[in-house]
């Protein structure tokens, strides 16, 4: 399945509110955008509003090691 291209906005917000959203996103490991996605698409499913053709929200960093490429490092000992 081909990923469907990202929708970008610009969003203004208050200095403080965003300060704010940048320390409860570091308090996640996320960044203040994907803090912004995820309580968005939260608030959007409590009320009902999610498309039910909504896709998870894409994974970010480093992709999953391989177990089948990556030997086992206990093995060695």
């Amino acid at each position: 399945m081909t990923p469907r291209p990202r929708k970008q906005v610009l969003l203004r917000l208050d200095p403080a509110v965003y300060d704010a959203l940048a320390r409860w996103a570091g308090d996640e490991l996320r960044s203040a955008n994907a803090q912004i996605e995820f309580l968005l698409r939260k608030s959007l499913a409590e009320s009902g509003r999610l498309p039910g053709s909504t896709g998870p929200i894409p994974r970010r960093g480093r992709p999953p090691k391989d177990p089948a490429s990556d030997p086992d490092p206990a093995a060695d000992s």
